[in-house]
């Protein structure tokens, strides 16, 4: 199990070493510890930027085989620092109709980069905040999965919105 850690923090340093881009500014994860509790939130502090500018907002999930589901639905809470809160029920896909795992990344661990918001803009001065929730349930069930197995992070990406001119 240890050496199976260190091989994947490794991978995830140098993957993300090599992939950097222009358009990054700021990506961070956190990790979930085996299991992810349906009252567990993850939350994220965002750095302050620069209001003028538009950014595309990203949610990222890693995933291993011990996920049971081909789908997650997910509850955010973007909190402004004029006290306001915006709550979004979220669901991606992350498996094919045939089971095989959507995203990237070799072994049993796979990497969803999830659109969240497009072309936001941060006007208000102060820190945002981003929570996030599972907020899974099996088919025909009222109460929600308690413990979320197979999730191994949650990360959080901003990128620099690019706008394409018109000729």
């Amino acid at each position: 199990m240890i050496k199976l850690r260190v091989f994947l923090i490794t991978f995830i340093v140098i993957s993300i070493l090599s992939s950097c881009d222009n358009k990054q500014i700021f990506d961070t994860y956190q990790t979930v510890d085996d299991i992810w509790n349906k009252d567990e939130k993850i939350n994220f502090t965002l750095p302050v930027l620069d209001s003028t500018q538009t950014y595309n907002l990203f949610i990222n999930v890693r995933n291993n085989n011990a996920y049971k589901y081909s789908n997650i639905f997910l509850i955010s809470e973007m909190k402004f620092p004029n006290g306001k809160v915006v709550t979004d029920t979220l669901e991606y896909v992350m498996a094919t109709p045939e089971g095989e795992w959507l995203g990237s990344g070799f072994s049993d661990l796979k990497e969803n980069k999830l659109w969240y918001k497009e072309n936001m803009r941060f006007i208000e001065k102060g820190n945002y905040t981003i929570s996030l929730q599972h907020a899974m349930r099996k088919n025909g069930k009222v109460d929600g999965v308690s413990s979320l197995e197979g999730i191994t992070d949650i990360g959080f990406r901003i990128e620099n919105a690019q706008i394409l001119k018109k000729d």
